[in-house]
């Protein structure tokens, strides 16, 4: 009778066990079950863009204008905005500026433009010495509009120079048009932490989510009703047509522009909000090869225990390959990438159900599994990824001592005879 008790406690106890550890999945997996399924067919989008140039042409009629935008500000042809703007007759576009990577999206460092470029108007770039415009800057303006497709992760700068831009506009009593673009990665999928105040940077300006699921003008809207910059503008958002929260970039009539020089197609997109994490170690995180973020590494990894490893974690949405590399410096891409010329061994991430692929957690899944294997190898630049992470709660699960599985075996046993002895 006591062994059939000691068998049926411990049968309970591994029943529960597994259901614990399923858990995760098994609720990533009704949500998506019940997340309407993405149409086949394109859907055709207007851009805030195309609607103020077709309907709303009134607001900036008689007006003379400042643009924040780059490559990325495009009407559903493929027509940049500032060549539409400087085709009306009643409207007068004086000044431009750009964000990180400048106009053209051909810098990977900061830029500053010192001489007129041919058929612009004045440039100013807000990645350099300047981030925010100043007075002078704007001096003669009526009207500031904000036109840059996004990518929906919390560390990508141009929300940055969103909110300092507000806030210039503000000071001087400009009113504020953001032309709205869609999240690329949906809007209906949020994740990683809330970003503490106490960390708040450049790469990191609002107490929002990594991956915070809305478009950029309902991200603006949010910075204005819960006063995250100071003073506040008045503020116009110019709303798209044909857009909602479950489509994918890919699934609209519009054109890809890469964002950013190392965000090349809509899959690294997806990757980025996670992968990013790894700026903040001596990890490679793929700059300065064909596939950043896609593909990470080290000289000191074994990529095929890795791959193993990182497989075995049965994450939604993903495999993980061995994969080698060797980062080169790119002119306007990676300058000097880590490692440089040196041959690093890692991974390269494949997705193979974007619908159930977890950014945060895979990143992060990623940077435990190594820190646990490469401990001595591992470094971490704290500041920096705190900043990431928005909190230092990352770094203190990484800075606790690795629990080897031996730990765990020989708990398991000790918890073994102790029920046995109490059950005696």
């Amino acid at each position: 009778m006591r062994n059939n008790n000691i068998f049926l406690f411990l049968l309970f106890v591994n029943l529960l066990l597994a259901q614990i550890n399923q858990s995760i999945h098994q609720v990533q997996s009704k949500y998506y079950s019940s997340t309407s399924t993405p149409p086949v067919d394109k859907v055709h989008i207007n851009t805030g863009l195309d609607i103020l140039l077709e309907k709303k042409k009134i607001l900036i009629t008689d007006k003379t204008i400042a643009l924040v935008t780059n490559q990325t500000g495009i009407d559903q042809n493929g027509n940049s905005n500032y060549k539409r703007l400087m085709e009306l007759e009643e409207t007068t576009l004086k000044v431009v500026f750009s964000p990180e990577h400048g106009l053209f999206g051909e810098a990977d460092t900061e830029i500053i433009y010192k001489d007129k470029i041919d058929n612009l108007p004045t440039v100013y770039s807000l990645y350099g010495s300047v981030r925010k415009p100043t007075k002078e800057m704007l001096d003669g303006i009526d009207i500031i509009l904000y036109d840059i497709q996004d990518i929906g992760a919390r560390f990508y700068t141009y929300i940055s120079t969103l909110g300092l831009v507000m806030e210039a506009a503000a000071e001087l009593n400009i009113p504020v048009i953001v032309l709205d673009r869609p999240n690329p990665i949906r809007g209906d999928i949020v994740e990683g932490p809330i970003l503490e105040l106490e960390y708040k940077s450049f790469i990191g300006k609002y107490p929002i989510p990594i991956r915070y699921g809305w478009t950029i003008g309902e991200l603006a809207e949010k910075i204005i009703q819960e006063k995250w910059i100071h003073p506040i503008p008045k503020l116009t958002i110019i709303p798209m047509e044909g857009w909602n929260a479950s489509l994918w970039y890919d699934e609209t009539t519009l054109p890809w522009v890469k964002p950013s020089p190392n965000i090349p197609d809509l899959e690294t997109a997806l990757i980025y909000p996670g992968m990013c994490l790894l700026e903040g170690t001596n990890i490679s995180e793929g700059r300065g090869t064909d596939h950043p973020f896609k593909w990470f590494g080290s000289p000191w990894i074994d990529s095929k225990k890795l791959s193993q490893e990182l497989n075995n974690l049965k994450l939604p949405g993903v495999v993980f390959v061995p994969k080698s590399f060797t980062p080169k410096s790119i002119s306007g891409v990676a300058e000097k990438p880590k490692y440089e010329n040196q041959l690093c061994h890692g991974i390269e991430i494949r997705i193979i159900d974007r619908n159930r692929y977890y950014s945060i957690k895979t990143g992060v899944s990623v940077l435990k599994k190594i820190n646990e294997i490469y401990p001595d190898s591992l470094i971490i630049k704290e500041t920096r990824l705190n900043k990431l992470w928005g909190s230092n709660t990352l770094l203190e699960e990484l800075q606790e001592k690795p629990i080897s599985y031996n730990f765990f075996a020989a708990g398991g046993i000790t918890i073994f005879f102790l029920l046995i002895t109490m059950i005696n």
